[in-house]
Parts: C-alpha cells; sequence; structure tokens
C-alpha cells in the first residue's frame, strides 16, 4: 500500500514537472521567434536549372544583407530596414535571374507566416510563427530555402554556434550542442522521456 502511495506521489511529482517544463519550453520559443528575422526563399519549380538559380539568388542577398541591416541591433528596426529596400532586394535577386539567362518575375515582402521546425546546417530553430523577408521566384512552385537573416546566422556567413551568442541564457534550452553531429538540435528527446515514464507510472494506478 506505500509502495502504491510513493509510486503516485512519484508520478503526480514527475506530471507537474513535465508540464512545467512544456510552458516554460513553449515560453522560450516564443521568445526565439520576437528576435529573429527569417529569409525564405522559393523557387519557380524543382527542376536543378532553377534549384540552382534560387541559390544564386540566395547568395547575391546575403551580400548586400549587410548593407541592408548595417549596425541594427532589434529586429523591429532590422523589419524597417528590410521593408524600406524591398526595391534593392527585388532588384539584385533580377538582376542575378537576368544573368544567368532567366526571365522569371521577382517578388519580395515581408511577412509573419508559419514555419515548422527545420533544421538548417548545424543549428534547428522551433516551429512558430516568424517574421520573414519571402523572396518568391517566378511561380514560386519549387522547393524553398531559409535561414535567420537578422541576427546574421545564414551559412556560410555566420558559424551555428553563433546563435548561442545571440541568445539569452533563458533561451538556449531551446538548442543542444549535439557531439555527434556537429550541430545543435531541439532538446526534445529529453521531455518525450519525462512524459513517457509518467504516462507509463500513471497507468499502473
Amino acid at each position: 500500500m506505500k509502495i502504491k502511495i510513493i509510486f503516485k506521489l512519484v508520478a503526480t511529482a514527475l506530471v507537474m514537472a513535465f508540464t512545467f517544463s512544456v510552458v516554460s519550453f513553449a515560453g522560450a520559443c516564443e521568445d526565439i521567434e520576437s528576435r529573429v528575422l527569417r529569409l525564405h526563399i522559393l523557387a519557380n519549380s524543382d527542376s536543378e536549372s532553377d534549384q540552382a538559380l534560387k541559390l544564386k539568388v540566395r547568395d547575391a542577398i546575403l551580400e548586400i544583407s549587410p548593407e541592408i541591416f548595417g549596425d541594427t541591433s532589434s529586429k523591429q528596426e532590422a523589419i524597417k530596414r528590410a521593408k524600406a529596400d524591398l526595391p534593392e532586394i527585388i532588384a539584385e535577386a533580377e538582376r542575378v535571374i537576368r544573368a544567368e539567362g532567366y526571365n522569371y518575375s521577382v517578388r519580395a515582402e515581408v511577412v509573419n507566416d508559419k514555419f515548422n521546425t527545420r533544421i538548417y546546417e548545424n543549428f534547428t530553430l522551433p516551429a512558430g510563427d516568424y517574421d520573414a523577408v519571402r523572396i518568391i521566384i517566378g511561380s514560386g512552385s519549387g522547393h524553398n530555402w531559409w535561414c535567420v537573416m537578422f541576427p546574421a546566422l545564414c551559412l556560410p556567413s555566420a558559424e551555428g554556434n553563433e546563435l548561442q551568442n545571440e541568445l539569452p541564457d533563458s533561451e538556449k534550452c531551446i538548442v543542444d550542442n549535439n557531439e555527434n553531429s556537429n550541430g545543435y538540435e531541439i532538446r526534445f528527446g529529453v521531455v518525450e522521456v519525462v512524459s513517457s515514464f509518467s504516462d507509463w507510472l500513471c497507468s499502473l494506478f
């Protein structure tokens, strides 16, 4: 009887700890959303040539990013500058496209949209509603490419470990160094283990 009581207490404590961790994690994710501006480029199609063109546009936009953002220190200011420089962003993308012999149209806008959890090179961002500079090449029906435009975390413009340097301590629980992959990944594993274990304990009663 005493053992059952102990198990119930342990299960209750684990469930409470898990609930608290999920709430804290969600709050931290939302804070990250408020700190970064993403770059989102949609290719005209999934053909090899269109995908290669998308990457050339990417390289050109990343080249002019320092001119756009300069010494910007906040995401709000970054958004303001990006909106003001949309004509320049479009012109640069069109320059690359014409130089490659294509006549695709280009649209660019600053949007707030839902993004799934995505892994880019050696860091991962959680799913959420993010502000992004979106560039649509032609029909925009091809696979997309994304990174963090502000702060400058688009590789190879910045090393992945700079993500840790850009986030306050309260948010560093979102990303974790993984020695096997030499990168960062969200620490969902620990939460999932705690959840499974607490569910198993609860099922005993």
